[in-house]
Order: C-alpha cells, then sequence, then structure tokens
C-alpha cells in the first residue's frame, strides 16, 4: 500500500509539470517510506483499534499557501497533507521527517477529536447562557458559533506543544535528527503568545522539543 502511495506521488508531480527526479521530492518519498511506519506503529501501541495507515499526501497546488496538517477521511483513516510551498521551504530531510512525525502525532494522541468535543462543549455552553438571558434565535446561533470556535482553541497550543514532543520521538526513530528538525521553528514566523491562538510561540515549540531530546538522549 505504501509503495502505491509513493508512485501515486510521483504520478501526480509528472501530471502536474513537476519533475519526479528533483531532488526536494525524491527526498519527500524517502522521508515518507521511513516515517510512516514509525508513526504507524507508535500508534498502534497506543490503540490497536484505533485506524493507524497514515496516508500521506502531496498538495501540488503552486498558489496554496505553505502548510502541512492532518485530517481524516470518510473512512476516518489519517491523511497528512504538505503543500507544495511547504515542501519547497525544507532546508534538509531532518526538517521534513520533524514536520511530518508532529503531524502523525495529532492523530496518535487524537487532538481533532478533542477539539470537535471541545468546540460541541463551547457551543452549547454560550449557546444556553444567551438562551437564558433572553437572547434571539440569531443572538443564540452566533453564541453557539462563538462557543465553538473558543471551545475548539482554548486546548489548541497544549496540543501543538504535545504533538511536538511526540513527533520529536517519532522523528528520531525513524532514523532523522530531530535537533536539526527543531530548527525548522528559526525559520517560519513567530506567531507569538496570542489569545486564542492556534499554536503557540515558537520558542516554547523549540524548548519542549529540547527537553524531549534530553530526557531521551537523542540528537
Amino acid at each position: 500500500m505504501r509503495r502505491f502511495l509513493i508512485l501515486f506521488v510521483l504520478l501526480v508531480a509528472g501530471c502536474t509539470g513537476v519533475d519526479p527526479n528533483n531532488p526536494q521530492y525524491r527526498a519527500f518519498v524517502a522521508v515518507a517510506e521511513d516515517v510512516e511506519p514509525v508513526g504507524e506503529a507508535q500508534c498502534r501501541s497506543k490503540d490497536p483499534d484505533r485506524n493507524c495507515d497514515f496516508q500521506i499526501q502531496l498538495d501540488l497546488n503552486p498558489s496554496a499557501p505553505a502548510n502541512a496538517f492532518q485530517t481524516v477521511d470518510r473512512s476516518g483513516r489519517p491523511v497528512v497533507i504538505f503543500t507544495r510551498s511547504m515542501l519547497d521551504s525544507f532546508r534538509n530531510p531532518d526538517e521534513m521527517a520533524f514536520v511530518m512525525g508532529h503531524e502523525m502525532a495529532h492523530h496518535i494522541l487524537e487532538h481533532l477529536d478533542q477539539q470537535r468535543i471541545n468546540a460541541v462543549k463551547g457551543a452549547v455552553f454560550l449557546g444556553e447562557l444567551v438562551s437564558l438571558e433572553g437572547g434571539t434565535p440569531e443572538q443564540v446561533a452566533n453564541a453557539q458559533y462563538v462557543g465553538a470556535v473558543v471551545g475548539s482553541r482554548s486546548y489548541s497550543k497544549a496540543f501543538e506543544l504535545e504533538a511536538d514532543a511526540l513527533g520529536t520521538l517519532i522523528t528520531y526513530q525513524a532514523g532523522y535528527r530531530p535537533s536539526v528538525g527543531v530548527k525548522f521553528f528559526e525559520e517560519i514566523p513567530d506567531p507569538g503568545d496570542v489569545f486564542l491562538g492556534t499554536h503557540p510561540a515558537n520558542p516554547d515549540r523549540i524548548r519542549i522539543v529540547q527537553r524531549t531530546i534530553r530526557k531521551y538522549g537523542l540528537n
């Protein structure tokens, strides 16, 4: 299955005018082949009944902003997607593996499920509060929307740090250097410590990775 997946990525690259022999794309294939089995093993060790067959995809839309994210398909299969701009931003396979491990960690740690639960709780709480205060249906609906947004983001920074820590282990176990991969945070814009922001400040993320490296004696 994984061999087919990697072949599919290369075929898509060829169809869109991207040279499959480009070193960056070849590195992506190699890293995916190394990291996916490690992420899958970590996932199954945590929950043998969970769908852990990661599918790694490459979005070749040249206008898509640099991004990597984890989602699930209709069958519940975990999917990790890199945009072309994101892939082009990596300076080495270690950074590539680190981000890939981080995104897999979100699924392993069930962060998407927790965010959905938090969103529902936030929507119900704020919607009921406005309703009890005599709000109109429109005001209640707006409150539910705001509550869902606040709820979904309430622990998002903590989730990112948790994924950074587990992603560090996945990176190392796949044969890459998290001490090099973490330098990716030195190159991307720092979101800072913004209230209800979705990501923690880059220095905080670097610290959690370095702490994990020291704790387990990695490099």
